[in-house]
């Protein structure tokens, strides 16, 4: 699986969840993906993102698995990414 973020220079959640994802990624492997809306439009096209950003779409071999928007904290960040299995083995 794999997690995908879309987000933007100008908004200021996707600045917020930076921290956030920057904590995940040292103590998770994850397959992960960022995209920004404006400057990448041509790779963002097929996943629809929507209104509201940052969104965090968990891709499983090409399809659509979860999605979710908006800001987390740290915790429950995680929680989302082991609910879907994006996350499943302990923190290195």
């Amino acid at each position: 699986m794999k997690l995908v973020k879309i987000g933007a220079i100008w908004c200021s959640g996707c600045l917020v969840m930076n921290n956030v994802i920057s904590k995940t990624l040292k103590n998770y492997t994850i397959d992960f993906i960022e995209y920004d809306l404006d400057m990448d439009e041509e790779e963002v096209k097929p996943y629809n993102p929507g209104d509201i950003l940052p969104v965090f779409i968990v891709m499983d071999n090409d399809k659509e698995i979860d999605r979710f928007v908006g800001e987390y904290s740290y915790d429950d960040f995680v929680q989302k990414l082991k609910d879907v299995g994006v996350i499943n083995e302990e923190a290195n």
